[in-house]
């Protein structure tokens, strides 16, 4: 049975019709949210509450409070914070694992000229076949491909995070758990080298007259 896509029949002008669906800039918005939460927590994790350092610190103000305080018990105190920020890490990733889903459930029920995919394929298609503007259809379609790896990205680390997050239930897996860690955070290295490749793209095309208004566009919908 052919699946029906949603096509663009409205009775709005083509000038109203949103270049980006509320769905898409919701998940956008939320999603950036998200992330720069989570990699807030690791920065903090990885400074401010880093082992032996916060420690020292913990065990030294306590001193000079009057409180008698040994090393062990410092230590003690500093894993508890680092596992308070670590919980809000978790949490995070919970989120972001549901705005995944949504993301793909919300890939379904997209207008048809507003699927990645769909998208993706006519700009390859008018990359491979069109003469005329053939450096702006390669630029597209590079941001399309950069986009494609993001995606894939995101859908690894939440596979990775959920198998850290629930790695007491999965007991018969336990030998591969060292492995899984390094992939979860190799791959938030590509994401930060996403972030910023997408707001020096944004930067740039901001400057120019033909694509300025992306941020706007991101925000109110733009026009089609």
């Amino acid at each position: 049975m052919t699946a029906i896509e949603p096509v663009r029949k409205t009775s709005l002008s083509a000038n109203q019709v949103k270049k980006y669906s509320s769905s898409l800039r919701l998940w956008h918005w939320a999603n950036a949210i998200v992330i720069s939460g989570s990699l807030i927590t690791v920065l903090i994790n990885s400074t401010i509450t880093k082992g032996r350092p916060t420690a020292t610190l913990i065990k030294n103000e306590l001193q000079k409070a009057g409180a008698q305080v040994t090393a062990d018990q410092a230590r003690a105190a500093s894993h508890a914070l680092s596992d308070s920020v670590w919980d809000i890490h978790v949490y995070f990733g919970y989120v972001l694992a549901a705005l995944l889903v949504f993301r793909l459930v919300m890939e379904y029920f997209q207008l048809a000229d507003q699927k990645f995919i769909r998208s993706a394929k006519t700009i390859y298609t008018q990359f491979k076949t069109t003469k005329a503007k053939r450096e702006q259809a390669r630029n597209d379609l590079v941001v399309k491909l950069i986009y494609a790896v993001f995606y894939l990205l995101l859908i690894v680390m939440v596979v990775t995070g959920l198998f850290l997050a629930f790695e007491d239930a999965l007991v018969a897996y336990k030998s591969i758990r060292h492995s899984v860690k390094q992939v979860h955070g190799f791959c938030m290295y590509f994401i930060l080298a996403f972030i910023v490749v997408h707001l020096a793209g944004v930067f740039l095309a901001e400057r120019k007259e033909e694509s300025a208004g992306l941020v706007s566009d991101m925000i109110n919908g733009g026009k089609n």
